[in-house]
């Protein structure tokens, strides 16, 4: 997030020196909109505006076509709408116009009778009142007034008529209507009394309530029911259990217990038996008397068989043994068969409460479909009701206001002229549209032209296209004869070499900068013989180069400064030396080196360039040369050519591939992109060590703030003068 911040403050700071560069042409486009806006304000004619007011009723209701209190409202037959803005549209309309310009006899600039549609009249609403505003705006102001006065005039002649018309036409309608809401109001009362008849509906809402106590009380008496039915389950359960029999044959055991004659032939079969086991245990099986006993008991239970299934109605085998029951037993089965027949009858009796619930639930779902219906079908009958009764009563009013001569306007204010507000509002708006559009259209051009112009503006552009170090940055400054040297030697050298006229300046801080970053990029390999270029001339590479080997020199290095230029040397003026022999005489044998240099300080020494050769770069691209850089390699601490622009020739190329690195002069402002790239491949075809670029003649103010080292208010303020930005 941080890092997105920064980036838009650099480009806000971007657009802020756009406009600090271009600020001329911004001044230049906001002063033009300003004079042609004061221009056109200056020849424009002084314009009058007459208003009038008309009041008018605005009764919510209407004797016309709504059940009204008074005659000429302005409510719509059909809709409703906003009757001051209905009005102020017929006011505006064309035959209100026509009937003006006919009574006021107003013609155009040929003559001819005024188009209506150019005749500018206006009407609103006055905000929260009954009242509307009639203005009109023209240069003669009698002529406003009797415009605003006569069209009040007719709108109202017109209104009186209009309301006539309105009645009779409003009388015809509603008589039509009539027979139609008669039979529409039949109809709805129809409908409801159909529907109420098919869903056999009395009252809706006490059906509803009754239906919901009647359920009410059938789900308590089915809870009790439920509960009965329960408790006599449990007992029947319990008597079962008691019983030991099945349901059926202990109700036949019961029924047999209380017959006679299966009772007696049990006794006769008990006697019979108790004699078969008092004889059994006096004689065998086989004596007559045991199988006449037997004989007997056997007799005796077919016959027994025989009763039980006439008593019984259908044969059943039961032991004879079974057919004695006791009192108690004989009870419980009582009991057991009554209970049966009660839990039969409560489960009829819950079965029916149930059904009776569904039935009435059933109902209760369906009530409010009914309910929903009815109230549609009343609805119905209520609007057709009322539509009939206001349609009779509009008729009966419109009766009264077909013979009324009342319209629903009068005029409340006459015209009364004034300086126009629309022509104040419209010179506010050409000022205040001239100082935007100028402000807009400056930015505009501003912007327009500084993307149009091809040059290196600021030093960062330089650095982006070259993508080379930045090593250093000399501010821009003027120089005047007063300064002060640091030996009494320098007496004579130029005040643009300010590292010797003028030291502990901002601009000597520089360029001790550029010195400590060649230094810091010659840790690895050490950096002795460098070339000094730039793009084209004018960007103060000689200039670049004489203060380098200076304030190489001040630091104690022993610097030699060749002008390798000997097309166009410079470095002899700036020293100001005799340039009778120098690198060319060196060059060709005429003169040797120790005859030729010249030492400006102890430190310092200096190699023009001689006299001008016939083909400058056959010198340079020589073995002769090769030889006397490395000569000059072994002599001193650093060797500085001042080279030819790199542009146009090509000894700077061939000379930086001879030595341990080249430096590139930029000058932003001076040279263009188109340029700068050509440089850039011709050093790259070269092959040669670029160390880096310095740019030269910054103006600090154009620069982003923060993005150099010596970017303050101070050097901002100093580096315009050098001789008054000694250090304290």
């Amino acid at each position: 997030m941080e890092t997105k911040n920064y980036s838009e403050e650099i480009d806000v700071q971007k657009y802020l020196l756009v406009l600090k560069r271009r600020w001329w042409i911004a001044s230049g486009v906001f002063a033009a909109c300003t004079s042609l806006a004061g221009l056109i304000l200056f020849t424009q004619k002084p314009a009058y505006e007459a208003s009038g007011q008309l009041l008018f009723q605005l009764n919510r209701t209407s004797s016309l076509t709504g059940v009204g209190e008074k005659i000429g409202d302005l409510e719509s037959v059909k809709r409703e709408s906003n009757p001051l803005d209905t009005q102020a549209l017929v006011l505006q309309s064309l035959p209100v116009k026509q009937q003006v310009i006919d009574t006021l006899k107003l013609k155009d600039k040929k003559g001819a009778p005024l188009n209506p549609e150019l005749l500018g009249i206006k009407a609103a609403s006055v905000l929260g009142t009954d009242a509307l505003k009639v203005d009109y705006t023209s240069e003669d102001p009698q002529l406003a007034t009797a415009v605003v006065n006569e069209v009040m005039k007719s709108f109202i002649a017109n209104n009186i008529l209009y309301n006539k018309t309105e009645a009779i036409s409003a009388g015809t309608f509603i008589e039509q209507e009539l027979p139609r809401a008669k039979k529409q109001l039949e109809q709805a009362a129809e409908a409801l009394r159909n529907f109420k008849v098919q869903n056999q509906i009395i009252e809706l809402k006490e059906e509803t309530t009754k239906s919901v106590e009647n359920i009410s009380e059938v789900e308590k008496e089915l809870a009790n029911a439920r509960a009965q039915l329960a408790d006599v389950t449990a007992q029947e359960v319990a008597i079962r259990r008691q019983m030991n029999l099945p349901v059926n044959r202990a109700v036949n055991v019961t029924s047999l217990s209380q017959t006679a004659g299966v009772q007696e032939l049990l006794g006769e079969l008990q006697k019979v038996q108790s004699q078969l086991a008092s004889q059994g245990a006096r004689y065998t099986p086989a004596h007559p008397a045991i199988v006449t006993l037997k004989n007997q008991e056997a007799a005796l239970n077919s016959l027994l068989q025989q009763r039980i299934s006439q008593s019984l109605g259908y044969s059943a085998a039961i032991s004879p043994s079974q057919l004695q029951m006791g009192k108690i037993k004989q009870d419980l089965t009582s009991d057991f068969v009554r209970l049966q027949s009660q839990s039969l009858g409560l489960e009829k009796k819950v079965q029916a409460l149930s059904q009776v619930i569904e039935s009435y639930k059933r109902r209760a779902n369906i009530v409010p479909n009914l309910e929903k219906r009815q109230g549609e079908l009343e609805r119905n009958l209520s609007v057709a009701q009322k539509s009939y009764e206001n349609l009779i009563t509009r008729l009966q009013e419109i009766k009264v206001a077909e013979n009324q001569t009342v319209g629903n306007a009068r005029v409340i204010q006459s015209a009364v002229v004034g300086s126009s507000p629309g022509e104040i509002k419209k010179k506010l708006a050409i000022s205040l549209g001239s100082v935007f559009a100028g402000v807009l259209l400056g930015v505009a051009a501003a912007f327009f032209v500084d993307l149009i112009d091809r040059r290196l503006k600021t030093t960062k552009e330089a650095e982006a296209l070259f993508g080379y170090t930045l090593l250093g940055l000399i501010p821009k400054f003027e120089t005047n004869n007063t300064s002060t040297q640091l030996e009494t030697s320098l007496q004579g050298v130029s005040p643009r070499v300010i590292v010797a006229t003028t030291p502990r300046t901002v601009i000597h801080e520089a360029y001790q900068m550029l010195q400590a970053n060649l230094k810091f990029i010659s840790l690895d390999k050490k950096v002795r013989t460098i070339v000094v270029s730039s793009s084209i001339s004018g960007e103060g590479k000689s200039e670049v180069a004489a203060n380098l080997a200076a304030v190489m020199a001040l630091a104690g290095r022993r610097v030699l400064l060749v002008d390798a230029d000997m097309r166009l040397p410079s470095q002899h003026h700036l020293w100001g030396l005799i340039n009778s022999v120098g690198l060319s005489n060196v060059m060709v044998g005429e003169n040797d080196f120790s005859k030729t240099v010249q030492n400006i300080t102890s430190k310092l020494s200096i190699l023009t360039a001689g006299v001008m050769p016939p083909n400058p770069q056959a010198l340079i691209d020589s073995e002769r040369m090769t030889s006397f850089i490395d000569m000059l390699a072994q002599t001193y601490d650093y060797v500085i050519f001042d080279t030819p622009p790199l542009i146009g020739t090509a000894d700077a190329a061939v000379l930086g591939n001879m030595v341990d690195g080249v430096l590139i002069v930029v000058r932003p402002g001076l040279v263009d992109s188109t340029t700068a790239t050509a440089a850039k491949s011709l050093l790259a075809r070269s092959e040669a060590n670029i160390l880096g670029i310095v740019a030269n003649a910054v103006d600090v103010k154009h620069e982003p703030d923060n993005y150099f080292y010596y970017n303050n208010s101070r050097s901002e303020q100093n580096a315009e003068k050098v001789n008054t930005a000694l250090l304290p």
